[in-house]
């Protein structure tokens, strides 16, 4: 580069030497007022420069080879045509000819975009037909987010103030400034399968080409699809494939790659790369060093290949230990869907009579499970395809199910039905081998297959190729390459865990080592095996082993549900249960407000194996798996409504004895809607009634679902935890009415939650209703002196409070003499006590007359006044929760 720098450096010299000082002062004026790619030298650099300086300024601001172009083009447009021929001529007898094709990436940049605008104008739709980009396009909503919190589970709909529709604004605010000032090279797209990632990141490709989006920062942007690049044989070099997307050989590369800054990548399917093996333990740092996928993908990942360039990735879930490790300073965002609004626009766009858009909106609609899971826009396809047919046919509309694999499944189902029955066994045969090919591609981690793969599964010009494979056409050395994939990667994914169920373990056919390598075929929890584990519990269901049996023609494997339920139940070993002493929020936590995250540790994997057993939806299952996992816990987990419906499940089916922990878990509070327009309230309060006015019920906490699950008669949960989790008073309310009838709930820990006078009053009243049954309550509290009152009446009317651990809260003088009194009322049947810090004091039965020993007083807190006489009680005792009965007045 130096070389060079100095050959242009002389060639810029000699051409504005020749300058008279008119012409170099007019010079200037063009350079400052025509930048170049909305890019110019600042005006006070320009002021007063001669010639010497100026060429100085063009080197270091455009580069050697871009300062030749930029220096050429002024001099045209300050009317000096003469010495521009000259400076040209010069640079192609100094630099030679290949200078001058390396001096026109700038005229390319047109080139290559009206050649992206050809090459992305059309996508294929899931029937294998091309419509347009625009067209095929639909908004879902972006959230920005955090990579650690997101869990691999389905969004649904965020609030209002946080997402933001995909059009061409919040596409150019991905790439914004934060609140320090510094601008993001790398941003992660990040959702469930089918959720519209990849299609976002093309739309962003296409509107980039077409001068919407990045304009004046980005010249050229590269889509790279990293499965394919994971599966091509050989090695290459980054220039090799930034050289393939381009119109043709001649595109000047080396310059573009020396401007890496004013570059764009978009990696698509980073979840698909592997761990760092010992080939790939040094990423690649040369664009023009020749390496294999892995090692090319990591060096852009980890910015040890051109570090000043921008990342687009996109994922389908954030895995600490694989994917954050790789990237450097990353702005997360979450695609999270359709909006029910947004849904309803797909049905009537997918419908083109309105009465069938409007009776299928209307069935999905009222199914309050089905209409949540058509946030994904592929499920959401799926959905009106089914329903497409079942309306042609006059069928009910009631057989669409209610979870994501039996939308997957009834999808076959009704592929199968629309063909004649003389092809049935036929097509069946044809599934059969179908599942086959996904399982091995997704054990082998294969999206791709080839012509020679079909052929030896019979499946080439089969009745299944068209529906449910598409074929790729990419150019080789000798010929054509034909690659054949699945329309969809969950598709291939849910064929393999039906694989799994159509062939007996031990027969030719079925898959290499059973369920047993799906189930511990990776280390990782979050691995590329997730989704497949997911369809495979839905299949398990006695319903959708009934329905493959019905529409394939075969009798399903009983061993493979007895080996899920093994491994299920396998999780919980080794997985102590964390006790009431000694946990980490007694360590030291006094006054804390976070606990440390621990960046190595896989968080989300106890919610996935929710989300499996979820997909049963066949409680004896669920009660049975969960068995082998005594306590679930959950940790920094940013809980959406669906997480919390799959949790929810899980606690109605569990056993007795089982515990849940939720600790640093944000919930996901409902925001209320906009407020109408000035104008709009004014016209309804003149010209509506008092009578007509209604009452807004007020919206339920985030934590109503898993109350409601609480209180069912067949949930067996005995220990609730709620660690760090800054409940809001409305979750407090729910709560305390699910403290009420739980039919099992005899623990609740309720850790550093910054509760409100309000919510513990909330909490209070529920824990001293008759009905309740909880024995044991830990508190950690840091503001608890404020409220004693409701502490000291959980002592005076709960009905089977027999612990009360207050460890991590600081107890004043007011508080202790609150507890005293409390210790001394007849209905106080208080066992053990654990203030803070303090070995736990145990308690005899109670009268009426008894006597605190100093000892106790002095425990409860070193400060405290020791009472040797009858106590008399505080102002305001006794403290009688609003809905509780009156205690029997003490004689």
């Amino acid at each position: 580069m130096e070389p060079l720098a100095a050959a242009a450096r002389e060639l810029l010299l000699v051409a504005l030497e020749d300058l008279s000082q008119e012409q170099l002062k007019r010079f200037c004026h063009k350079l400052r007022d025509a930048p170049l790619d909305g890019r110019s030298i600042p005006r006070g650099r320009l002021e007063g420069s001669d010639a010497v300086d100026l060429a100085e300024q063009l080197i270091h601001f455009y580069g050697p080879e871009l300062a030749l172009e930029v220096a050429r083009k002024t001099l045209k447009r300050a009317d000096v045509r003469d010495v521009a021929a000259q400076l040209k001529e010069q640079q192609l007898q100094r630099l030679g000819p290949r200078s001058s094709a390396l001096l026109s990436a700038s005229e390319y940049k047109k080139k290559y975009r009206e050649h992206v605008l050809r090459q992305h104008a059309k996508v294929k739709e899931r029937n294998a037909r091309s419509v347009k980009i625009s067209k095929r396009f639909t908004k879902v909503l972006i959230a920005p987010e955090t990579l650690e919190h997101r869990t691999l589970g389905p969004a649904e709909e965020p609030e209002p103030e946080r997402a933001r529709r995909s059009d061409t604004h919040t596409f150019n605010r991905l790439f914004s400034r934060d609140a320090e000032g510094q601008r993001p090279l790398t941003v992660v797209l990040q959702g469930p399968a089918g959720i519209g990632k990849t299609m976002a990141a093309k739309k962003i490709l296409y509107d980039w080409a077409a001068g919407k989006l990045y304009h004046g920062q980005v010249d050229f942007a590269f889509f790279m699809p990293c499965r394919e690049l994971l599966e091509r044989s050989g090695t290459c070099s980054l220039a090799d494939l930034i050289l393939e997307q381009c119109p043709d050989r001649s595109a000047p590369v080396p310059q573009i790659l020396a401007q890496a800054e004013r570059l764009l990548f978009i990696l698509d399917g980073v979840e698909e790369l592997p761990a760092p093996g010992p080939s790939e333990a040094v990423p690649c740092t040369d664009p023009l060093e020749a390496a294999s996928g892995a090692r090319v993908l990591g060096g852009l990942l980890s910015k040890v290949l051109l570090p000043a360039a921008r990342l687009l990735v996109t994922t389908r879930a954030a895995a600490p230990g694989r994917l954050q490790g790789r990237l450097c300073s990353p702005q997360c965002a979450e695609v999270c869907g359709f909006s029910d609004k947004d849904k309803k626009k797909y049905f009537y766009k997918f419908f083109r009579d309105e009465r069938r858009a409007e009776q299928a909106y209307r069935f999905v609609k009222e199914n309050e499970t089905l209409f949540s899971l058509c946030f994904v826009p592929f499920v959401c396809w799926i959905v009106c395809t089914v329903l497409r047919q079942q309306l042609e046919l006059g069928q009910d509309l009631s057989r669409t199910s209610k979870t994501t694999t039996a939308v997957y499944l009834l999808f076959v189902a009704s592929f199968l039905s629309s063909a004649p029955a003389a092809d049935g066994p036929q097509l069946q045969d044809e599934l059969r081998k179908l599942c086959r090919l996904a399982c091995e591609g997704v054990l082998g981690r294969r999206a791709q297959f080839s012509q020679k793969d079909l052929e030896r599964l019979e499946l080439l010009h089969s009745q299944v190729q068209t529906p449910f494979l598409s074929k790729k056409e990419l150019p080789g050395v000798l010929e054509t390459e034909v690659t054949y994939q699945f329309i969809d990667q969950s598709f291939q994914e849910f064929f393999a865990a039906l694989s799994y169920l159509l062939e007996d373990e031990g027969s030719p056919r079925a898959p290499a080592g059973g369920v047993g390598a799906l189930l511990r075929g990776d280390a990782e929890p979050r691995c590329h095996l997730a989704l497949t584990t997911r369809f495979l519990f839905g299949l398990l269901s006695a319903e959708r082993m009934r329905d493959i049996e019905r529409h394939l023609g075969c009798s399903v494997s009983k061993r493979v549900k007895q080996d899920v339920l093994r491994w299920v139940q396998e999780q919980g070993q080794g997985c102590p249960r964390a006790g009431p002493e000694g946990t980490k929020e007694t360590q030291a936590l006094q006054g804390a407000e976070e606990p440390e995250e621990e960046e190595d540790e896989e968080l989300s994997y106890p919610l996935e194996l929710l989300y499996c057993l979820y997909e049963t939806q066949e409680e004896a299952f669920v009660r049975q798996a969960l068995r082998g996992l005594p306590e679930l816990a959950l940790e920094r987990v940013h809980f959406s409504r669906m997480d919390l419906a799959v949790l929810s499940y899980c606690i109605r089916c569990c056993p007795v004895g089982q515990a849940l922990r939720l600790d640093s878990c944000r919930l996901a509070i409902r925001q209320e809607k906009k407020k109408k327009s000035l104008v709009k309230r004014l016209q309804g309060s003149l010209g509506g009634s008092a009578s007509r006015a209604t009452v807004r019920k007020p919206l339920g906490s985030p934590l109503r679902p898993l109350c409601e699950a609480m209180v069912d008669q067949q949930c067996g949960l005995s220990s609730l935890t709620l660690s760090h989790c800054k409940l809001p008073d409305s979750v407090c309310g729910d709560l305390s009415e699910a403290l009420r009838k739980a039919p099992a709930l005899t623990e609740l820990g309720l850790l550093h939650n910054g509760l409100s006078e309000a919510g513990l009053r909330a909490l209070s009243e529920g824990l001293a209703w008759p009905e309740c049954q909880v024995q044991t309550l830990r508190m950690q509290q840091p503001g608890l002196q404020g409220t004693p009152q409701y502490v000291a009446g959980l002592l005076q009317h709960s009905p089977a409070l027999a612990t009360l651990d207050l460890s991590g809260c600081q107890l004043s003088e007011r508080m202790v003499t609150y507890l005293c009194a409390a210790l001394r009322y007849p209905g106080c049947r208080l066992q053990t006590l654990r203030p803070s810090c303090m070995t736990p004091l145990k308690l005899g039965p109670w009268r009426p007359t008894l006597q605190i020993p100093a000892s106790s007083i002095f425990c409860l807190m070193p400060m405290a006044t020791v009472w040797t006489t009858p106590f008399h009680s505080p102002e305001g005792w006794p403290f009688v929760p609003a809905a509780s009965p009156q205690p029997p007045t003490a004689p």
